[in-house]
């Protein structure tokens, strides 16, 4: 292995995670669609196992070069700003895709689904009840997750800990209403036009709070164990702009569909 270079860059060793990860993905998709057809979710489970199994292995591999191997120079880490700013501007357009469904069923209601909307039987949730709950929620959450930032860079280890330790709570506090929400509800995804853009953008939101939940849960470990200093903490940087946009997604669905849309 090469101990020396004469540029900034970090080239990369070879990895099995990038095959293991497509297979994950592969098991895992192809499970989800035999438990919708068949009820089988043994693949399914075997695609959770290898898809985390791969994260577990590959973070930890990035943790090792970044953090004691020291491969993660500011070149370096210029570029993960840039994949991250990149990443978060692709999912704002794929959740954008979904406010354009939902506008364009709703502006203007097809005689299908009577001319109105929302469309004739389907109950809607009261936006002041778990909904604005949720908002508060989230709000809070953005809040003490930049707090953490603030005090990781003015070197307060116990204070980033508390403030992780609260966004964290908050995500799964979330993520619980949320759950509970589905539960409650009187319509489902199948109910018209409504029911699918409402479970396909408020779901797919729900899946990126536990993916946010999950950066965070790991951020908070690593900083137990002392990975973070003042000036080198992209992973933790990384993963509070993820929960910002989390965080900016949510108003915009609070405002549009639970609000306006009810």
């Amino acid at each position: 292995m090469k101990t020396h270079s004469n540029h900034p860059y970090h080239l990369v060793d070879y990895s099995p995670w990038p095959l293991t990860g497509s297979i994950g993905a592969m098991t895992l998709t192809s499970g989800m669609i035999l438990w919708f057809h068949k009820n089988e979710m043994y693949l399914f489970y075997l695609g959770v196992t290898i898809t985390l199994l791969t994260m577990f292995q590959w973070w930890r591999d990035i943790v090792r070069e970044s953090t004691f191997q020291g491969k993660h120079t500011i070149k370096v880490t210029e570029g993960l700003k840039l994949g991250m700013i990149l990443f978060i501007i692709s999912e704002v357009f794929f959740f954008i895709s979904f406010f354009w469904g939902f506008f364009h069923s709703s502006l203007a209601p097809t005689i299908e689904l009577g001319m109105i909307w929302p469309p004739k039987g389907i109950k809607t949730f009261n936006p002041m009840e778990i909904p604005l709950l949720n908002t508060m929620i989230l709000l809070c959450s953005g809040i003490s997750v930049t707090w953490a930032h603030h005090s990781l860079m003015n070197g307060k280890h116990s204070q980033t800990m508390k403030a992780l330790m609260l966004t964290v709570l908050l995500g799964i506090y979330f993520t619980i209403l949320q759950a509970y929400e589905y539960m409650e509800a009187s319509f489902c995804i199948s109910d018209s036009v409504y029911g699918s853009s409402f479970f396909m953008a408020t779901g797919f939101h729900g899946i990126h709070v536990m993916v946010g939940t999950t950066f965070l849960m790991i951020c908070l470990m690593r900083h137990m164990m002392y990975h973070f200093s003042k000036t080198h903490h992209f992973g933790f940087e990384a993963a509070a702009w993820y929960w910002h946009f989390v965080d900016v997604v949510w108003l915009f669905l609070y405002i549009s569909i639970y609000w306006w849309g009810s």
